[in-house]
C-alpha cells in the first residue's frame, strides 16, 4: 500500500489541505504502507521555492513524517514520454482555438439548450488545415480524447460512484508552452510511484473519472488505484470555508500557539463517527478508519479546536513547553496556569501578571476595602495557604463574604475579572508587587 500527499507550492497549506495529508498519512500508517509527499511544481508561474520550504515546516510540524519525496519539477521527462505515447495512440490532439473562440463556442450551445461541453472540432481538422494554422503562427496545445464511457469505482468513502465522460470536455493536458498540466502529471506520477490509493477531497470527483481514463489508455489496469473523496469543509455556519482559509493556515494556527496534536487529533475526526480527543499519532492511526468518514461536508468550528487545545495543554508537563514560555517562567508558574488559557499565546499575559509591571484599574468603590487589605497584607514567605490566611483575615475585619471579598482583589492584582487560583498567583506575584497594585487601585 501507498499513498502520497500532493500539494502545490502557491500558498500557505491551509486546514482543508492539512485534513487531506493527515487522512493519507494516518491510513498508511495503520496499514503499514509507505506515505509519498510530491510537490505538484509544474506551474512554474504560480510555484515559489519558498512555499516548497513553508509546506515542508509545515507538514514536520503536525508530525507528518514523509517516507519518500518527489517534485513534479523534477519528472518532466517522465511526462514527455507519456504525452508522444498518447499522441502515438491518437487519444492527444492538437487544438487551436482561442479563449475567444471556446468562449463564443460555449455560448452557442447554451443558447441551443445543449451542454456547454468541448464539440471536439479540431479531431475534424485534415493534416493540410493543420500545416496551414501552423504556417500562421498559431501553436497546438494539446486535448485527451476521453472515451465515450462511464467509470465507475467503489469509493472509500463515498460508496458507489462514478463519472459521464460524455458529459465532460475533453481536458487540455498541454498547454501551448509546452507545459504539462496536473490531470496528466498527477496519473503518470502515481503510475510510476506505485501509488495504490489516492485519498483528496470531493471536489477531484470528476478529476478521478478522467484520471482513471487516462491510466488506462497509458496502459495501467482498471483497478489500478481505490479512491476515497473527502467531503469539503464548511464554517460553523455552513459557509464554505474557503473564503476563509487565509486565517487558518498551518502557519498562522502555529504562530497563535495552537499545538500541533490539537490541530492533528481534530482534523484526524472531523466529520467522522469518532469524536475529537487528544490523541497522539500512533492512537489515531491504530482506529483510523475511512469508512467513519460521513459523506456530508463537515464544519470546522475554531471553538471545537480550541477546547481540544485546551485539554492538551492542560495535559502538558513543563518540560515539553517550557522553551516556548516567557524567559524566566517556572514550573509553578507554568502549572499555576495551564488550565487558564487556550494557547501558548496567552501566557505572555500572565506572566506578566505576575511577574510584569501591568497597571490594575482604579476601583473607585473599593479604595477603602483594598486599603485594608494592603494593611492586613501578610508578611513573606509567601505559599499555597497565604490566600487562604489573607482572605480569611480580611472576612473578620471586614464582615464581607464570597465575592465582595474576592472578587475587588483579584481585579485590583490582575487586571481581569477571572483567571488562574490567586492561591497560586499571589506567591508568584510577591509581597511589593502586590502592594504596589493595591495602593494602584484603591486610588
Amino acid at each position: 500500500m501507498k499513498l502520497r500527499f500532493a500539494p502545490s507550492p502557491t500558498g500557505l497549506i491551509h486546514v482543508g489541505n492539512a485534513r487531506q495529508a493527515i487522512a493519507n498519512a494516518l491510513f498508511a500508517r495503520r496499514h503499514g504502507g509507505t506515505f509519498l509527499l510530491r510537490i505538484d511544481d509544474t506551474d512554474r508561474d504560480r510555484s515559489r521555492e519558498e512555499y516548497v520550504e513553508a509546506l515542508r515546516t509545515d507538514l514536520a510540524w503536525l508530525g507528518l513524517d514523509w517516507d519518500e519525496y518527489v517534485r513534479q519539477s523534477d519528472r518532466l521527462d517522465r511526462y514527455a514520454l507519456a504525452i508522444e505515447r498518447l499522441k502515438a495512440s491518437g487519444r492527444l490532439y492538437p487544438c487551436f482555438e482561442s479563449e475567444q473562440e471556446l468562449a463564443a463556442k460555449r455560448e452557442a450551445r447554451i443558447r441551443m439548450r445543449k451542454p456547454p461541453i468541448y464539440d471536439r472540432a479540431m479531431l475534424r481538422m485534415t493534416p493540410e488545415q493543420r500545416a496551414q494554422a501552423e504556417a500562421n503562427g498559431k501553436v497546438p496545445y494539446w486535448r485527451f480524447r476521453l472515451s465515450d464511457s462511464i467509470v465507475a469505482w467503489n469509493d472509500l468513502v463515498m460508496g458507489r460512484s462514478q463519472v459521464k465522460l460524455t458529459a465532460i470536455s475533453d481536458p487540455v493536458l498541454v498547454r501551448a508552452d509546452g507545459t504539462v498540466l496536473y490531470t496528466l502529471a498527477s496519473v503518470v506520477d502515481d503510475i510510476e510511484t506505485g501509488i495504490t490509493h489516492v485519498v483528496r477531497g470531493e471536489d477531484h470527483v470528476t478529476n478521478t473519472g478522467v484520471q482513471i481514463d487516462i491510466a488506462q489508455a497509458l496502459g495501467a489496469r482498471p483497478d489500478r488505484f481505490a479512491f476515497a473523496h473527502l467531503p469539503l469543509l464548511l464554517d460553523e455556519g455552513g459557509g464554505k470555508l474557503s473564503k476563509r482559509f487565509d486565517g487558518l493556515s498551518i502557519r498562522a494556527l502555529r504562530q497563535d500557539g495552537i499545538e500541533p496534536e490539537a490541530v492533528v487529533s481534530y482534523l484526524a475526526r472531523l466529520g467522522s463517527a469518532d469524536d475529537p480527543a487528544p490523541l497522539s499519532m500512533d492512537e489515531l492511526a491504530a482506529g483510523y478508519d475511512l469508512g467513519r468518514v460521513s459523506r456530508s461536508a463537515a464544519r470546522f468550528d475554531m471553538r471545537q479546536l480550541l477546547a481540544l487545545n485546551r485539554r492538551i495543554m492542560h495535559q502538558t508537563p513543563f518540560e515539553a513547553v517550557r522553551a516556548r514560555l516567557p524567559e524566566g517562567a517556572t514550573e509553578a508558574f507554568w502549572l499555576a496556569v495551564r488550565g487558564n488559557v487556550d494557547m501558548v499565546s496567552e501566557l505572555r499575559h500572565w506572566w506578566d501578571v505576575v511577574a510584569g509591571t501591568i497597571v490594575p484599574p482604579v476601583l473607585d468603590d473599593e479604595g477603602e476595602y483594598l486599603l485594608r487589605a494592603l494593611a492586613l497584607l501578610p508578611d513573606e514567605p509567601w505559599d499555597a495557604q497565604t490566600w487562604k490566611g489573607w482572605t480569611t483575615a480580611l472576612r473578620e475585619a471586614t464582615g464581607r463574604t464570597g465575592k465582595a471579598v474576592f472578587h475587588p482583589l483579584r481585579v485590583a492584582l490582575t487586571g481581569e475579572e477571572k483567571g488562574p487560583e490567586m492561591r497560586d498567583l499571589l506567591p508568584l506575584m510577591g509581597r511589593a508587587r502586590v502592594a504596589a497594585r493595591l495602593r494602584i487601585a484603591a486610588r
